[in-house]
């Protein structure tokens, strides 16, 4: 080889003889592996922060149904008369609206229609303060009292969906199940003390705990 030929070899930039198209191979591959690898922690990422926001935004949702039959209960006592919470079907899932008994029979599906037992405030849909969270039991979730096979409603406060506070501050018994895109909970009332708890669904050991 020619001493002009030799000149004309592209130099390593430590002075060595080399390949450019080699060199630039290199890198080439180490840029896409780098990608590759920022891509797959981006996407752990994601479905990390997707899955704390679901549980989050479900027991915010949970917490939030047990704060509204507390303040029911409440104003049955300040108002010396039943209110209710009544769940009313609606596009797949339920809206709710609080009453009040207008004549001291307690309050009653037929005396709202009539308009005896008055509106205390206006509906309300669980998914649109919480997008995604919905009153519903998962498929294959055993129900807070450790029954499985009990379907997916949600609202499990018996079949005229009203659960009532009473003035002496008892109330309906029951359970809404509420549910997010992974995440599950449940809010109990307990009928002698009207009072509620939270509950979540522990998928590993396929148990209820307190919340």
């Amino acid at each position: 080889m020619t001493q002009a030929a030799i000149a004309r070899r592209p130099r390593r930039r430590d002075g060595r003889s080399g390949s450019l198209a080699s060199e630039r191979g290199v890198s080439m591959i180490e840029v896409l592996l780098a990608l590759a690898m920022t891509m797959t922690a981006g996407a752990l990422a994601f479905a990390l922060t997707a899955s704390a926001i679901d549980e989050m935004r479900t027991a915010m949702a949970a917490r939030y149904v047990a704060g509204r039959i507390g303040s029911a209960r409440i104003d049955a006592v300040r108002r010396a008369t039943a209110v209710a919470l009544r769940f009313e079907a609606v596009d797949g899932n339920y809206m709710y609206a609080p009453y009040e008994d207008g004549n001291g029979n307690g309050v009653r599906t037929t005396e709202i229609r009539a308009g005896v037992d008055r509106p205390l405030g206006g509906f309300e849909k669980l998914r649109d303060k919480f997008p995604g969270v919905e009153f519903e039991l998962m498929p294959g979730v055993p129900d807070a009292d450790g029954a499985t096979g009990t379907g997916a409603e949600g609202v499990r406060i018996g079949s005229a969906r009203l659960l009532t506070m009473s003035a002496d501050g008892t109330a309906t018994s029951g359970t809404l199940y509420i549910r997010g895109r992974r995440a599950q909970y449940a809010v109990r009332i307990l009928g002698v003390t009207g009072r509620t708890r939270v509950l979540e669904y522990s998928a590993g050991d396929r148990t209820w705990l307190n919340r």
